[in-house]
């Protein structure tokens, strides 16, 4: 390939992400644009922050917001604007991570025992009903009671529970998906299981997990913040939102910024991973109506 061919491939590709991008709806593109001035935040936070997170001042004690500290000082002088950039860090991680490592097997569990049904089906459904029998929140506090508190038995525990709603959708649509013709093609022409399975039958029944995983993100994001606010979760000094509110929450009425700006932290992510998972809902559709 020439320097000169290599340079159009590059501008129609381009101009493919730019047609794609200006087809999305607006609830996406607002999410899209909150949520990556967030990651990017995130990312840039020693760059950005204009203290260290931990760093304790106690001649700035409960200040309110102003120019030099713009979300406040909390009781022991520490910036809360540092703190919360940094508390994005660890939230965003933590919330991508047990969304999509359990999204990751739940699906390709639920895809397979999906089409091939028999005894593995039954065992696993069995699992998941057991599993969703109880509510999530007392199955993840229960098993951090056992394990203890910290960043590496949350995991622990969402890995073990999390997969199952991502299995039961998969497992949904690829019963759908296995009495299709593209399918029955695929097995008149002899080919193996994993790969009728996995790159023809995966592609099609993943929309559905995609979209519910915006929602799981925030879910997880909340969950994280609500155990560390329990003190199961991410332990102190860590900037961490539901820890900064839970430190707050003593301090409410004369330093509501404590807790107050942690807490819309959480809000506008919640709210912007939600138009997300609008938009990308709206979008699969949409594609779906296409190619039917």
């Amino acid at each position: 390939m020439t320097v000169l061919e290599a340079g159009l491939d590059t501008r129609r590709r381009r101009s493919g992400l730019l047609r794609e991008i200006a087809s999305w709806s607006p609830s996406l593109k607002v999410g899209v644009t909150i949520m990556t001035v967030i990651v990017l935040s995130a990312i840039f936070a020693p760059w950005i922050a204009p203290f260290d997170p931990n760093e304790q001042d106690f001649n700035a004690i409960l200040m309110p917001p102003n120019l030099t500290h713009l979300f406040g000082t909390d009781v022991l002088g520490r910036d809360i604007f540092s703190r919360v950039l940094f508390g994005a860090r660890i939230d965003l991680v933590i919330g991508f991570i047990t969304t999509y490592v359990p999204m990751t097997y739940g699906v390709i569990l639920g895809a397979y025992a999906g089409y091939v049904g028999g005894v593995f089906d039954s065992a696993l459904m069995r699992i998941i009903d057991v599993a969703m029998a109880f509510p999530f929140l007392v199955l993840i506090i229960v098993i951090l009671a056992i394990l203890g508190p910290g960043v590496q038995n949350i995991y622990i525990s969402v890995f073990i529970l999390a997969w199952t709603m991502y299995a039961r959708l998969a497992r949904a649509e690829m019963m759908v998906e296995r009495t299709k013709d593209y399918i029955t093609a695929a097995q008149i022409l002899g080919f193996p299981r994993r790969r009728i399975i996995f790159r023809h039958g995966l592609p099609n029944v993943i929309n559905s997990s995609i979209v519910f995983s915006a929602s799981d993100f925030v879910l997880n994001i909340l969950l994280v913040s609500g155990l560390s606010f329990l003190g199961l979760g991410i332990q102190p000094p860590n900037p961490e939102w539901g820890a900064m509110i839970a430190e707050g929450r003593d301090f409410i009425r004369q330093a509501w910024w404590m807790a107050t700006l942690p807490g819309l932290a959480i809000v506008v992510t919640g709210v912007a991973l939600a138009l997300i998972g609008d938009g990308l809902a709206q979008r699969l559709g949409e594609r779906h109506h296409t190619t039917v």
